[in-house]
């Protein structure tokens, strides 16, 4: 097999199949979790166009990726993101790639969801923290909820299958998640939960809302069946069926138990930095060497070498204070 169509392996034996791509640092929602208030984004000379985005996420398919997530910020904020998705479909359509696929906010999905659909993407996660308008808008710091559930509503129509994304939050949204379960189970929604993560300064102390997801799941186990599942959406998550809903509940543990076992991924940024573990800093600058040639020879030397450099886990712990933040890099940055 030729060195450039040969997979993507690591150290540790891990096999590389799955790509996410931040195609934007901007987003339309300031949530308290992941960004400040007054952000500072990137100006658009530093970001990827369209077409190196394709380069690089073709590459990565040609090794041996199976999967890409287009993540932000929020990507629907991307100019020309439909047609960045009609561009890469081309994979689908090829058998070289098995799905391509989105995270998104929701709040700009009635406009783009019937295009999506038909450019081959057939299951979008969508984040959503709470089914209380007021407390929607004060976690977002400007969301207006009616927005993103039409944008639900509109990806379910044109046949999207939709996972929902909640943060778990103590004191904000903890009394909430068992009902917010069950509300997206009886919708058809797959539901994930997500432990906060320490990236970046928000303005707030994050251990002032660290939420163990043990207790979340300890208590809906008190009043549902949950079974174990074996299987994997490529992802972190941990998979249970809730046998009286018929539906999967996931759980993504980054503080409390850790999935860097298994992890396949990595992450291309906006301006094109590839970072090996979403929780170090580790990276490599795969811009300079798209612009630098057009041939992609170096591109692949570059891809083997960040495989020399994967690390076998992240870095992530929550504390009060400065140390709350383990990275200093906004999750918007490298994409979620």
């Amino acid at each position: 097999m030729s060195s450039q169509n040969a997979p993507l392996v690591d150290k540790f034996g891990r096999h590389v199949t799955y790509l996410r791509i931040s195609v934007t640092d901007r987003c339309d929602f300031r949530c308290t979790y992941c960004m400040a208030e007054d952000m500072t984004f990137l100006p658009r000379t530093e970001i990827l166009s369209l077409e190196e985005i394709d380069r690089i996420a073709s590459a990565f398919v040609r090794r041996g990726v199976r999967k890409l997530r287009l993540t932000g910020g929020e990507p629907l904020v991307r100019r020309g993101i439909v047609t960045l998705v009609e561009r890469l479909s081309r994979h689908l359509d090829s058998g070289d790639l098995d799905e391509l696929t989105l995270t998104s906010n929701g709040n700009q999905l009635t406009k783009h969801a019937a295009a999506l659909a038909n450019a081959g993407v057939k299951r979008i996660n969508i984040s959503l923290d709470t089914l209380d308008p007021e407390l929607f808008r004060k976690l977002t710091r400007w969301g207006d909820l009616s927005r993103v559930m039409a944008g639900i509503d509109a990806a379910t129509a044109v046949g999207m299958h939709v996972k929902l994304n909640a943060v778990a939050l103590r004191g904000q949204n903890e009394d909430e998640l068992e009902t917010m379960m069950t509300w997206a189970h009886g919708r058809g929604h797959d539901m994930t939960f997500i432990e906060t993560m320490p990236m970046g300064d928000t303005g707030e102390d994050r251990a002032d809302h660290y939420l163990p997801l043990s207790i979340v799941r300890s208590r809906i186990a008190a009043r549902y069946t949950l079974t174990p599942l074996a299987i994997t959406t490529g992802g972190p998550a941990r998979y249970f069926q809730v046998e009286e809903t018929g539906r999967r509940l996931g759980f993504i543990t980054p503080l409390t138990h850790n999935f860097c076992e298994s992890c396949n991924r990595v992450r291309l940024t906006a301006t094109g930095q590839l970072f090996m573990c979403l929780g170090q800093e580790d990276r490599s600058d795969l811009k300079a060497i798209i612009r630098a040639t057009p041939d992609d020879t170096d591109l692949d030397a570059a891809l083997d070498e960040a495989m020399t450099r994967k690390p076998k886990g992240h870095d992530f712990l929550i504390a009060r204070g400065a140390h709350s933040i383990s990275t200093p890099r906004h999750m918007s940055v490298t994409g979620g």
